[in-house]
Parts: C-alpha cells; sequence; structure tokens
C-alpha cells in the first residue's frame, strides 16, 4: 500500500473498519492513539511498553517539544521516533491547542500567534509555516494543521472569521509541508498533513468550513473544537451533521475524545482516528477502566481485595498484582502504581479498540454499541 492510502473493508451503517498506509507502517481503524505528550507517556511508559499494550499510533505534541528540549535537538537526534525509540506510526498535533489554552498572554495575527511558553515566559511566535517546520523537524508520520482553537460557545461573527482564518493557514500549512518535504535530509519526506474542521457549535458553519477544507485533498481529516467543555448531545449533534460532509475515502480524526463510551458513540457516527489523555490522567488518580465501568481503586473496599484489577485481563498490571498491593502503592505515593496503572487503562483503550474492529467485521457492531455504550461509563 501507498502512504497516505486508506482503504475501508467494511462498514455498518455510517461506522467503518479501514486500513491506513503511513511510513512507519499500517494503522488498523478505529483506532486510538496513546498521547505521549513530550515524547513519552506520563506515567513512567516507554516506547516498548507501549508496543506491549497493544498502541498502533502514538501521539506526541509539537508545541511541548518545540519548548523542550527544542525541535533541533530532537532533529539532530535524527527525529523523534529515534530520540523516543519508537518505530510505528506517529502522530503530532500543530500546537494550536496549547498556545490557545495555555497562554493568556496571546496575540492573534494573520501571520499566526504571538504569546508566551509556559515554561519560562519567553516570547514565542507560532504560525503555519513555523507549525509545519517544527513537525518536519519531528519527523512524525501525521502533521496536524495549525489552526485556530475557539472556545465554545463563541460568538457567531468571530467563528465565521475563525474559520476563514483557518482556512488560510491550512493553504498556507500545505504548501510549507510540501516545501519542506523535498528538501534534501528531510527526517520524514513522507509526512502527511491532516486538516482541521473547526466551526464551534454552528451547524452550518461547521459543514462550510469542512466542504472548504475537503477542496484542498488532503490525507485525512479531523473535527476539532470538541471536547472542550460542551455536552455530549452537543457534540455527537456536531459529528451528525458535519461527518456526512467530510471526505467518504480520507481518514476521520475526532480531536482530544474521549471516554470508551464517546470512542464508541463516534465510531458509529463515522470517526475512524480517536486520541486522549484520559486513560493516563484518570490511572494516576486510581481511576481505572474495565468492562463492567469505571473503577476507583482508592476505595476503602479494596484495601484487602485479592483479585486483579479485572479479572481475565491481559495487562501487566493484571497478571501479575492485586488490587490490594495497587492501592497501598497509591496511598504511599510509590511512583510504580502510576506505572501499573497507566498500563492497564492504555491495555484497556487498546484493546476496546481492537474488540470494536472485530465486531464491525463481524457484522455485530451495533449489538456491541447497545451493550457497551452505557455500561462502560458507569461507575462501580
Amino acid at each position: 500500500m501507498e502512504v497516505g492510502n486508506f482503504e475501508i473493508l467494511k462498514t455498518e451503517g455510517a461506522a467503518r473498519r479501514g486500513v491506513f498506509q503511513t511510513a512507519h507502517g499500517t494503522v488498523q481503524t478505529p483506532v486510538f492513539m496513546n498521547v505521549g505528550t513530550a515524547g513519552a507517556i506520563k506515567g513512567a511508559v516507554d516506547a516498548f511498553d507501549l508496543k506491549a499494550l497493544g498502541c498502533q499510533v502514538e501521539l506526541s505534541n509539537t508545541y511541548h517539544l518545540h519548548v523542550r528540549p527544542g525541535d533541533q535537538i530532537v532533529r539532530q537526534m535524527g527525529g523523534l521516533h529515534r530520540f523516543m525509540r519508537w518505530d510505528g506510526p506517529m502522530l503530532t498535533d500543530s500546537g494550536g491547542f496549547q498556545v490557545f489554552s495555555l497562554s493568556e498572554l496571546r496575540k492573534i495575527k494573520e501571520e499566526g500567534v504571538y504569546f508566551n511558553s509556559h515554561v519560562d515566559g519567553r516570547k514565542i511566535f507560532m504560525g503555519p509555516e513555523e507549525s509545519m517546520r517544527i513537525q518536519s523537524n519531528l519527523g512524525s508520520d501525521i502533521a496536524m494543521a495549525f489552526d485556530e482553537c475557539i472556545e465554545n460557545p463563541a460568538p457567531y461573527e468571530y467563528v465565521v472569521d475563525s474559520c476563514a482564518r483557518t482556512t488560510r493557514w491550512l493553504q498556507r500549512c500545505k504548501t510549507e509541508l510540501a516545501r519542506l518535504n523535498a528538501l534534501p535530509g528531510t527526517v520524514n519526506p513522507h509526512q502527511m498533513l491532516f486538516g482541521i474542521n473547526q466551526g464551534g457549535t454552528y451547524d452550518d458553519l461547521r459543514i462550510r468550513h469542512m466542504e472548504e477544507i475537503a477542496a484542498l485533498d488532503l490525507p485525512g481529516y479531523a473535527v476539532g473544537g470538541l471536547a472542550v467543555g460542551e455536552s455530549t448531545d452537543v457534540m455527537y449533534h456536531i459529528l451528525d451533521v458535519v461527518i456526512p460532509h467530510a471526505p467518504v475515502h480520507k481518514p476521520r480524526y475526532l480531536m482530544g475524545v474521549g471516554t470508551p463510551s464517546n470512542i464508541i458513540e463516534g465510531v458509529a457516527r463515522g470517526v475512524d482516528f480517536f486520541d486522549c489523555v484520559m486513560p493516563t490522567r484518570n490511572a494516576r488518580h486510581g481511576h481505572l477502566f474495565t468492562w463492567g465501568g469505571i473503577m476507583n481503586i482508592q476505595n476503602a473496599k479494596y484495601q484487602t481485595d485479592d483479585r486483579p484489577i479485572e479479572e481475565g485481563c491481559g495487562c501487566p498490571a493484571c497478571r501479575s498484582f492485586s488490587r490490594a498491593y495497587i492501592r497501598h502503592l497509591l496511598k504511599a505515593g510509590e511512583m510504580l502504581s502510576q506505572r501499573l496503572l497507566v498500563m492497564h487503562n492504555l491495555w484497556f483503550y487498546n484493546h476496546l479498540m481492537e474488540r470494536i474492529r472485530a465486531a464491525l467485521e463481524a457484522g455485530t457492531f451495533a449489538q456491541f454499541q447497545e451493550e457497551y455504550s452505557e455500561k462502560l461509563a458507569k461507575r462501580i
């Protein structure tokens, strides 16, 4: 398969089972991307662990790696794949979300955004070209376009202007990445650009923006600006409205989403790629995903519970340790607790996707959705 080729193997309703080709391997979709913000999964999980946990795509953050250690240093070390020892497909987000969420002091202009680093306060400028250059230095397989992330809700007229600016920025991203990929010595000359759909919570703007960016014929398309405080009903409604206007034969990526239930519902609406910090962040506070619902390992009832987190789970934590021991580690502030808890949740997410793909192949996804969408969201 040629890099950038997306083949839909099976559909059930709007849900799709596919394969997507990158320079570092084939991605089986639907897929959950494991978030390694600064080139590592929080919780002391390395690239070799990721492989053992069933991760297909690792996701890192352009802004954070630009600030520290610096994308030039990563390039000097042979690119992010080599630096962190991950040899599979990799996506880098553009830094747009961080620029807009971390920085109170920022100025948005046509050329890009001026803001202060959250690490040392130094002034930084980032625009479409800068984001593409940083991501080219990192050498990921999928580079995300630099876009403006607006708050929900935002005034209609502002969103109109913001979408237009995001489209102009996307055209600049496309031009710059093509230039960078053609240079001798580029870390990953097969790097692909995904565009990002914006439009807040306005149906007409979402549709119009998707149609505009679809015309640029990119290798993939993301829906951005959701899971930022709006209700899940609003998010599902936007997906129902906008996904039918996304190119059929290109992967669709719902950014920053979400819970296991959100993922099942996203797949049902035609989404192929997902990412979220939730499995790792929740794990570090003792909140664990299981096939019976969400467990809080800190509960007193687990103090002398000799069972694994989940019977039959193949993750390293469940294979070797009891709920009582893991609870003790967390209460004692031991770093091992973070590692074991994170490994369990990532295993769960990656194997959730495996089961979703199997259900799509068998034509039983509707039953899977009915059985698990609500169940996985309840607390036990």
